[in-house]
């Protein structure tokens, strides 16, 4: 077989996808339930090269890890519900001043200390709105071991296109259970690199003028070329400006980079959909629940179907309403008061053949948590 076969925990695999993507930086104060990330950074950066440190805070965390982006690093750091309160100003700096990094969520229940060694999946409208100000983001999840490589691997593969943060919205179930993990040789799934910029040394470099393909090539912050790095509306110098006309271009770049690339950025998974007439939606580990209620109804001759998402944001309306619309009922499984189910809701044609299967307690939603939402909605046994 190609490659290197291990049995790891999803903390574990997202490293081992960082690594494989390039990463050589990693900022990050320890938290539960995504320690395992740091813990194993700081053992295997080192050995490669790469740079590990351990910071005061979470806003440290990810101040550094912005400033060694700016450098030429390709950037992670990790933590769970409190820690990405704590990031979200300098999360929000690194979406105005376009800086490609990683930052993984492993999300546990909240508000506040919350729930801290049980799984939650709370922090997907955080993740959408958590920076104050009008802006697109890019969030991603995965169900299993093998799909937390490879959406890693993507994450970074999408910052360093767009020039964007993008966010891993794990949670504690895939964070901390254990499957067998395949990785591949180097280089048979693809790896994006920075984009430099040609503009030679010496001349005027702009820092924020995008070629005719939209990307903005990049020059290492304190090498070849001076330029302005800014949290404020600029110019394409990067120097401050309030001009209106600068102002809306900016932003209309900004959320139009991310909101009109969504067959570049969205993936899901379809599994029996074609002739589905309930359609379960989840992600992440309740994805894991709604595969195994979609297969026991599939033995039983029932046309169940599961779409699971793997982008969470930009959500994936088109291909929600592509399945959904088609299916009698709609069934989002996950793991909050609703989150995802209102988004759902907000790209059907129907919305009222929309129903939530949820919890919210600290406990994987089971099998027989999705059979009774069936059981009422279909008004049969199940």
């Amino acid at each position: 077989m190609e490659g290197k076969v291990k049995f790891v925990q999803g903390n574990e695999a997202c490293v081992e996808g960082a690594l494989y993507a390039g990463c050589n930086f990693f900022a990050g104060y320890p938290i539960t339930p995504s320690t395992e990330v740091a813990e194993l950074l700081a053992s295997r950066l080192p050995k490669g090269g790469g740079k590990f440190i351990q910071m005061e805070d979470e806003i440290a965390s990810m101040c550094a890890i912005i400033g060694a982006s700016l450098t030429g690093s390709k950037t992670l750091t990790a933590t769970s519900g409190p820690g990405f309160s704590l990031k979200q100003e300098a999360l929000g700096y690194a979406i105005m001043a376009e800086i490609p990094c990683v930052i993984v969520n492993v999300q546990r229940g909240g508000p506040s200390t919350g729930n801290p060694t049980h799984v939650a999946q709370s922090d997907v409208m955080q993740a959408r709105w958590g920076t104050h100000g009008d802006h697109s983001i890019v969030a991603m999840t995965a169900s299993n071991i093998q799909d937390i490589f490879e959406i890693t691997i993507d994450a970074f593969n999408i910052a360093e296109t767009f020039r964007t943060p993008v966010i891993l919205l794990f949670d504690e179930v895939v964070g901390h259970m254990r499957e067998k993990l395949v990785i591949p040789e180097q280089g048979k799934i693809p790896v994006i690199e920075r984009l430099r910029t040609s503009v030679p040394p010496g001349t005027d470099y702009h820092p924020y003028l995008p070629r005719t393909d939209g990307r903005l090539p990049m020059s290492d912050f304190g090498g070849e070329h001076r330029y302005n790095v800014t949290g404020l509306f600029h110019d394409m110098w990067g120097f401050p400006s309030e001009k209106p006309e600068l102002v809306h271009n900016l932003m209309r770049h900004l959320i139009d980079k991310i909101d009109t690339h969504p067959n570049q950025i969205c993936k899901t998974k379809q599994y029996f959909l074609d002739d589905a007439e309930t359609v379960l939606v989840s992600y992440g580990a309740s994805a894991r629940t709604a595969m195994e209620v979609m297969n026991y109804s599939r033995e039983r001759e029932r046309k169940v179907g599961l779409l699971e998402l793997q982008t969470l944001w930009p959500f994936p309306r088109e291909t929600v309403a592509k399945y959904c619309d088609q299916a009698k009922r709609v069934i989002v499984v996950e793991m909050n008061m609703g989150q995802v189910m209102e988004q759902v809701k907000a790209s059907v044609k129907y919305p009222n053949h929309v129903f939530l299967c949820n919890r919210y307690d600290g406990t994987l939603i089971n099998v027989d948590d999705v059979k009774n939402v069936l059981r009422v909605i279909e008004g049969r046994g199940f």
